[in-house]
């Protein structure tokens, strides 16, 4: 082996030690902690679940300036938004389906190399033409954006399916 070879191997393996530690470590630990986290999820008397502290959540109803997002408007009959909804969440990279009701779905979407997991809500109030949305990192302080910019993103499909 080359003297670079030498030098560069040890810390390339005590990368991928770390990489496949920290991966089995949230597999492994971390579900019953998400568990707990996820069973304050849904609508409750007509509200998503307000943001925590963090930066790592969006929501369109009652959030301060940091966590606020606008709901999506729809100008189609409530079961075809949300069957749109559904269909756009079907090409969402990672993101699946686990809870709908006749007003509410609630998806996972998984980061794409640490594997963790966000919460993505909507919920259609019956007496609004308006989804309400949530998405919240279940880990961590901060998601440098991706739930805002997720949710934003779903906002300019559903606009480019004309709902």
């Amino acid at each position: 082996m080359s003297g670079l070879l030498r030098a560069f191997l040890p810390r390339l393996l005590l990368s991928i030690t770390l990489a496949i530690f920290f991966t089995l470590t949230s597999s492994l630990i971390f579900p019953t902690a998400n568990w707990a986290f996820a069973a304050g999820l849904g609508v409750n008397n007509g509200h998503l679940s307000s943001c925590p502290a963090s930066d790592n959540c969006v929501v369109s109803q009652e959030a301060d300036s940091k966590h606020a997002i606008n709901p999506i408007a729809y100008h189609v009959d409530r079961n075809v938004a949300k069957e749109t909804v559904l269909k756009v969440l079907t090409v969402v990279p990672r993101t699946e389906v686990v809870e709908q009701t006749n007003n509410y779905i609630h998806a996972l979407s998984k980061s794409r190399i640490f594997k963790f997991v966000d919460d993505v809500e909507f919920y259609f109030p019956a007496d609004e033409s308006v989804i309400h949305v949530r998405s919240a990192s279940r880990v961590g302080e901060s998601d440098l954006g991706v739930n805002r910019r997720r949710l934003e993103q779903i906002r300019l499909a559903l606009q480019d399916l004309k709902i």
